[in-house]
């Protein structure tokens, strides 16, 4: 069976009886029932197909397909082998909790595409034989004729034949802030996406009129089919923190098995028995392994988490937490994120003066100032100049929407334009059921394209006609205006045109108002009543305004060295103003972009106009996902938000896909790392400093791991070459990097940010996990620890004859060493140390810090002192005066911690 994926049809430049030629299809009658069969096996079912996702067995397995747990799994077997069914069992029961700790983290299977298919889902009117049908939408075929009313989803894509008044919700695909108009004409082949006005895709919503239209495409050949290909397509990402973790496991696995290797050889070169050297190996292995660093991991990132919830941002995946403290670029889109996504009138023309309107969104809260003057809640009704008064009311009376309030916050129920201008005149203290009381409708000639206005016949004294319209429409049918003392007055069509140029630059949408009274006796209107006679009242411009938050939070991103870049479907003018507000652009003069510019630039071009544009207006979907991976080629970590269908590919292309969790569509939820749930772009610069302290706490983390695996490495190494007792066996080796570790090193996950950590430019995204600092850090705290283990373990040994107490003490000196470490590097040791000394006169909070490391002594007690802890680590309880040398090393790593946090002192 052919798919209608394997006939891709572009027929917006074609007439309608072209493309009703190419599908051999009539517009009156639609297909017969033959071709329907015909059809239906050629094209099949009219959804969207996907691929399933990994059953969880599978997603269980291959969180054992890491090299480090290789090591772990081959050391159990040979132990198994060698009869240590207790050491085996021990070292698979680490790699089974790490599994099960991958498993958990791992997002939930991605249920995006999936999500697509229900989005598309519904039923559909058809003509077939002549007769109007209600079918399911998956039976869909093309050229099927479809029947579209106020209402309906659109079922498939659509070339539209006949359209009335027809308004088609495309925000969820183009982007697009308010309904699109639709018409019959054919466009340029070259017409973007968002302007191709006489088609209608899958998944949008007809706001407004009725139509006709043809099926050119269904299932996978749609453009949601096609971004749902595009997600099939696409290979998952890592995020930087991932990178990094495997590159540094294969180079620690290259470095394990060479050292084990060269243990096992030499030794044995040396005279050593083979179990021995076996076993030295083996716990040389087990020693090199970071065991419980994966678990931190997981821990940290999920401390982040939280704290990101707190501050309005939800995780779906943990790496993610740590991605976008790493974020070089914000690709944002523009409607809901950086603006209100709530329309709002901003400046008002009437009676030749200028007005401003403050306040956003839906509320009346909100000012009408003349120019700076005095705001209008000194004033009440009767006292607005009449031109204004007029302007208002027509745009509230000439209106068929309303405003419903939902606890604080209110929304449109109709068209977010005609809320705008609601809200306008609620800001003067006039309301609608107050101006429908006196003056009541009659009649009303609704919104057609093809006059671009809307007129209301209302009751009063006289009875007044009033317009809204585009002011092309409506300045051609005015011969008066109303003057600033209310006097009808020639037109002055230049100056109105001037004003309405100066609010376009602004990036406002700008209506015209006017009026007609007629005579008591009139009880219709119809269009030539309106043909000429006009009074034209004013000019309303709105604009869906950036939110004051999200103003600041751009400030923030630029200042820790985050370029933030606006992505959107809208008009470039509309984004450059919004853009210029936010500070996003500085200027009209730095560079934007419009999709049609995109479409012919090649890779090398479309690389270097992502780097020099701030503003990418009028993008369709697939080049939304190519901006992203322009700029992932030149090296950026890049964070992504979108609310729409259209956004999905690229929010899962992402470094970090962000979806909006209020007004965001369930496909783009699905396929984001993470969801806003204010909807605000101020909540991710909260996040971007969320994810910067849990990389800052995770480096902390590794600064306190890896010293104690490279103090046992060295120390087995050592032993084994020069054929002395192991001073630490395998298992004991287990509990430190299990145990120990995790309970003292999951308190720095606990750490406050530092201060600044939003003044400091992003981490360059090619630095390794373990920088030089660091490594040199690592590597001094690892000498010092191999000579306290062997110290220790020879002194112990020589005094008590003892091996098992001498590993005892070997170990327990290593923990007390590791207390001073651990608060070397916490901020609570730092601020111990300022208030001594007297910089500070307070000592910070860390109460994790203290209970891990109480938690820790308590443990470390059983470890020596429980006989059941002796028989399964080969432990010996020790004495008071063996404790008291223990702890003798707390004061030599005193000024070791501090000479290597000069090494390295981030």
């Amino acid at each position: 069976m052919e798919t209608a994926e394997s006939h891709p049809f572009l027929c917006h430049h074609l007439s309608t009886q072209e493309v009703l030629g190419y599908f051999t299809s009539d517009a009156e009658a639609g297909l017969s029932a033959e071709d329907v069969a015909n059809r239906y096996e050629k094209y099949g079912l009219n959804e969207l197909t996907f691929k399933p996702g990994k059953p969880a067995w599978l997603r269980f397995l291959l969180q054992f397909n890491q090299p480090l747990l290789y090591i772990l799994l081959f050391a159990g077997a040979v132990k198994a082998l060698l009869g240590s069914w207790t050491n085996a069992g021990v070292i698979w029961g680490v790699t089974v909790i790490n599994a099960v700790i991958g498993y958990i983290q791992e997002a939930k299977a991605e249920g995006a595409i999936a999500s697509l298919s229900k989005a598309v889902t519904t039923e559909a009117s058809v003509l077939r034989d002549g007769q109007p049908l209600r079918i399911p939408s998956q039976e869909l075929v093309p050229g099927d004729v479809v029947l579209l009313a106020s209402g309906d989803k659109v079922p498939a894509d659509l070339r539209l034949l006949k359209v009335r008044n027809l308004q088609v919700d495309e925000s969820a695909l183009t982007g697009e802030a308010v309904p699109v108009e639709k018409s019959v004409q054919p466009l340029p082949p070259d017409t973007p996406l968002a302007e191709r006005h006489n088609m209608a895709y899958a998944g949008s919503f007809v706001t407004f009129g009725q139509g006709t239209g043809l099926v050119v495409a269904t299932a996978n050949a749609t453009e949601m089919g096609q971004i749902s290909q595009s997600m099939e397509r696409q290979v998952p990402l890592m995020t930087p923190l991932t990178r990094k973790f495997a590159k540094f496991s294969r180079i620690l696995l290259y470095a394990i098995l060479t050292l084990a290797t060269l243990t096992f050889v030499v030794g044995l070169g040396q005279g050593g028995e083979l179990l021995y050297m076996f076993e030295a190996a083996i716990a040389l292995a087990v020693s090199a392994i970071p065991e419980g660093l994966p678990a931190v991991v997981t821990v940290t990132l999920a401390i982040g988490v939280n704290r990101m919830a707190s501050r309005h941002a939800i995780i779906r995946k943990l790496p993610a937490v740590e991605a976008l403290g790493s974020a070089t670029v914000i690709c944002s889109d523009k409607t809901g994120t950086l603006t209100e996504n709530q329309m709002t009138v901003q400046a008002i023309y009437a009676g030749e003066q200028h007005y401003t309107v403050s306040g956003g969104g839906y509320s009346a809260k909100g000012e009408i100032r003349l120019g700076t003057d005095t705001p209008s809640s000194d004033l009440v009704e009767y006292d607005w100049p009449p031109a204004l008064r007029d302007c208002l009311v027509a745009g509230m009376l000439c209106n068929d929407s309303q405003l419903k309030q939902t606890g604080e916050d209110w929304s449109v129920v109709g068209d977010p334009t005609e809320g705008a201008l609601i809200t306008s005149a609620a800001k003067a203290g006039f309301s609608q059921a107050g101006l429908a009381a006196t003056q009541p409708r009659l009649d009303a000639i609704p919104f057609e394209s093809e006059y671009q206005y809307m007129a209301t016949l209302h009751d009063g004294s006289p009875r007044t006609i009033y317009i809204k319209g585009s002011v092309e429409a409506l300045l051609q049918r005015c011969s008066q205006m109303i003057d600033q003392g209310g006097q009808a007055i020639a037109i002055q069509p230049e100056a109105i045109e001037k004003t309405v140029d100066s609010m376009a630059a602004q990036g406002l949408r700008v209506l015209a108002f006017a009026k007609k009274e007629v005579g008591s006796h009139q009880h219709s209107v119809d269009h030539d009543d309106i043909e000429a006679g006009l009074i034209f009242l004013g000019l309303q411009g709105m604009i869906d305004p950036p939110r004051p938050e999200a103003i600041a939070a751009v400030h923030a991103c630029q200042a820790a060295g985050i370029r933030v870049k606006m992505i959107t479907g809208d008009h470039i003018a509309t984004a450059q103003a919004i853009a210029q507000r936010m500070g996003i652009q500085a200027s009209s003069d730095v560079t934007a972009f419009e999709g049609r510019q995109l479409a012919q630039m090649e890779s090398r071009q479309l690389a270097q106009a992502t780097e020099d544009g701030a503003v990418f207006a009028r993008v369709a979907p697939a080049q939304k996902l190519q901006l992203v991976e322009a700029l992932q080629s030149k090296g950026d970590i890049v964070a992504m938000t979108g609310d729409g269908v259209n956004d999905a590919p690229a929010l899962k292309q992402a470094d970090i896909g962000i979806a909006m969790g209020k007004g965001g569509t369930e496909v783009a939820r699905e396929s984001a790392d993470m969801l806003l749930t204010d909807d605000n772009f101020a909540s991710i610069e909260a996040a971007v400093e969320e994810g910067r302290t849990v990389y800052q706490n995770l480096r902390k983390a590794i600064a306190f791991l890896l010293p104690v695996n490279g103090g046992e490495s060295m120390t087995i190494f050592i032993s084994a070459l020069l054929a002395r007792e192991l001073p630490i066996l395998s298992l004991q080796v287990l509990w430190l990097n299990m145990i120990n570790s995790i309970t003292m090193t999951v308190p720095l996950a606990f750490e406050a940010k530092s201060p600044g950590i939003m003044q400091t430019a992003p981490r360059n995204p090619n630095e390794p996990l373990i920088t030089k600092t660091l490594l040199r850090r690592i590597l001094a705290v690892s000498l010092f620890n191999w000579i306290l283990i062997f110290g220790i373990f020879e002194w112990a040994k020589f005094t008590t004859g003892d091996i098992p107490t001498a590993r005892t003490m070997a170990i327990q000196a290593l923990v007390a060493a590791r207390v001073v470490y651990l608060l070397s590097i916490s901020q609570l040791g730092r601020s111990l140390v300022a208030y001594l000394l007297g910089r500070t006169s307070r000592i910070t909070n860390a109460p994790y810090i203290v209970l891990g490391i109480v938690v820790a002594m308590i443990l470390q007690i059983l470890f020596s002192q429980w006989g059941l802890m002796n028989i399964l680590f080969e432990t010996a309880p020790l004495t008071w005066n063996q404790w008291l040398v223990c702890l003798i090393p707390m004061l030599p790593m005193v000024p070791w911690a501090i000479f290597a946090n000069r090494i390295d002192p981030s």
